[in-house]
């Protein structure tokens, strides 16, 4: 009976399942639900995610982690700390939001799962130890003004390219917001944050976050906060557009060939074509010989090129930093084809249709409106252009739910997941076993930290089958659960039905949600990542750890989004602290007294 506890644990408490437990955990189920979904959305949008992402990562990992795990009211999820860090993890390696990202940050789900699961089959729980309590106080409060600050640009209606450091990136968003501010956008930011506030000083219980949701997303509706309109090239007065368009579309066109290229090369079992090949070394070697350089390549059996080709090319750098130059010549373009401002002469005038804002014919008059091109990560159509006029909304969420699919694994790229994938894990499991010890305090229940890793790994093994990225257990949704009057697992497994039930047959309601109020609900969900007090208690205990959570704390601000070295430096300085104490440990002498006793 034991060995078939321990390898399904949940089996424990359903022994205790009665129906007035059951129905205490539905009402806290559902109580966690309400949160559970807009703040899943919010978390996709901070990991460069597109929103439904958030629920799908909210719909099997909460089940399988309380299922395989030891804490009974444990919320797993799309939290904070673990989006932040996927989405700097991949954006130097994809576009954010695009579909070579999105399969990268399944893969880093992944590795995450596989790395939590075997210590947790090792039994090697006690590994988290190596990051101290000051390392992680120092990271938190760093990641909380990081996260904040990078939901600005959504909190102003402004789009820039990000830099390659943090803070310049908020210095761009701060320049761009001075000049061009959309306030209706700003608005319902301001009314999602008083809401939040407001109903939370009123009723702590009432779920102020689904208010403020229902409350931003009728407004949309109702004032037609969204205002797009698709229009071809032709019909824009812009002489500077359609050279722009084409650098633009070459440049995507290019860095998605290029990036496909480096995976083929990564399949041990993939040949390429010697066009293909030759095209590479074209763009690699400039006007070199191509056609002498195609004859001296291995040909494999089908034809084509054999890996050793390629893999030279990889070993050599060439292929990852034409790839980086090739963004950069794709960033530049969307920058200037984001600065772009038209100006809408409505139907009826004489010079009716868009124009750039210099070039408005005199006497002509406008709708008022400031319309900008919707840039991405794909290729733009000249005959069909976005043009939005409005705010952004969270837009069509595909009814549903995920189909499962095998990660698409990219040996290339593995290599470059793996220490970020092990610093999500460790973060990932430290944030949720510090949860799942606080309330087992409470509950007085047994909590295993090793069962929990188990629960943990396999909540994003199975979640990125079926196209989640990686979650952990969620502080504020675990305490809504224990407050809610949760007693079992079983709560979890409703809020994860619930989610389900969106997916199949409420998606549409959300597509009015405002991304501002997403971005003002992240920013409410990190204040209670602030902890200033804990520098001050390290450092009165001791000035030392005190030391290492400031420079912490200093050096993942200055870093980011390079946010692991930040920890690296942390825990350097830890065990360097702990190596100099030990090697000279205080040694107290002790002598007979003056009057010879001891």
């Amino acid at each position: 009976m034991k060995i078939l506890l321990k390898v399904f644990p949940f089996l424990d408490w359903f022994r205790e399942l009665t129906p007035e437990t059951i129905r205490t955990d539905f009402m806290a189920g559902l109580t966690v639900a309400l949160v559970l979904v807009p703040q899943s959305m919010a978390y996709a949008q901070l990991a460069g995610l597109p929103a439904y992402y958030g629920l799908y990562a909210a719909f099997l990992p909460p089940m399988v982690a309380t299922l395989f795990g030891s804490s009974r009211q444990l919320a797993t999820g799309p939290v904070a700390i673990v989006s932040l860090m996927t989405a700097a993890t991949l954006e130097p390696l994809a576009t954010a939001g695009g579909e070579q990202f999105i399969a990268y940050a399944i893969l880093l789900a992944l590795m995450v799962g596989i790395f939590q699961f075997l210590l947790g089959i090792a039994r090697l729980g006690l590994v988290v130890n190596f990051l101290s309590h000051p390392v992680v106080n120092g990271f938190t409060n760093a990641a909380a003004i990081i996260i904040a600050t990078s939901q600005l640009d959504k909190i102003f209606g402004v789009s820039v390219e990000k830099a390659e450091h943090h803070y310049e990136t908020i210095q761009r968003v701060v320049g761009a917001a001075f000049h061009w501010t959309h306030l209706p956008t700003l608005g319902m930011a301001v009314v999602a944050f008083a809401v939040m506030v407001g109903l939370r000083r009123v009723n702590p219980r009432l779920p102020n976050v689904l208010i403020a949701v229902v409350v931003t997303s009728l407004l949309a509706w109702v004032f037609g906060f969204e205002h797009n309109k698709n229009v071809a090239e032709d019909d824009i007065n812009s002489a500077r557009l359609p050279g722009l368009i084409e650098d633009f579309n070459s440049g995507v066109t290019t860095q998605k060939h290029m990036e496909e290229l480096r995976f083929e090369g990564s399949q041990t079992s993939t040949a390429i074509t010697a066009d293909t090949a030759g095209e590479f070394c074209q763009r690699c070697h400039g006007q070199r010989d191509v056609e002498a350089f195609k004859s001296r390549l291995p040909v494999a059996d089908n034809g084509g090129i054999g890996e050793r080709a390629l893999a030279l090319h990889q070993m050599a750098g060439l292929l990852d930093t034409h790839i980086g130059g090739i963004k950069e010549e794709v960033s530049d373009a969307r920058t200037a084809l984001r600065s772009l401002v038209f100006a809408r002469v409505p139907e009826g005038e004489p010079s009716a249709g868009f124009h750039e804002r210099d070039l408005v014919p005199e006497g002509a008059t406008t709708d008022g409106r400031r319309w900008r091109l919707k840039v991405g990560g794909r290729p733009l159509d000249p005959e069909n252009l976005l043009l939005v006029g409005g705010g952004a909304v969270v837009g069509v969420i595909p009814r549903g739910l995920p189909s499962p699919k095998a990660p698409r694994l990219d040996m290339t790229v593995i290599p470059k997941l793996l220490a970020p994938a092990i610093i999500i894990s460790l973060l990932g499991f430290m944030e949720a076993i510090s949860i799942a010890k606080a309330m087992a305090a409470k509950t007085r229940q047994r909590l295993d930290p090793n069962q929990e890793l188990i629960g943990q790994g396999l909540a994003n093994m199975v979640g990125c089958v079926f196209q989640s990225y990686a979650v952990s257990g969620s502080f504020s949704r675990s305490a809504v659960n224990l407050q809610a009057g949760a007693r079992t697992g079983l709560s979890n497994v409703f809020s994860s039905i619930v989610v389900m039930i969106v997916l199949l047959f409420l998606s549409p309601m959300l597509y009015f949600l405002p991304q501002a109020v997403l971005a003002a609900i992240i920013m409410m969900a990190v204040i209670g990542l602030l902890n200033v007090s804990g520098f001050v208690h390290a450092w009165r205990t001791n000035p030392f750890d005190g030391l290492v959570s400031v420079i912490t704390f200093v050096g993942t601000i200055a870093l980011a989004p390079h946010l692991e070295w930040g920890i690296f430096m942390g825990v350097v300085l830890s065990l360097g602290g702990y190596l100099f104490r030990s090697m000279r440990p205080h040694v107290a002498r002790l002598v007979p007294a003056a009057d010879g006793t001891m």
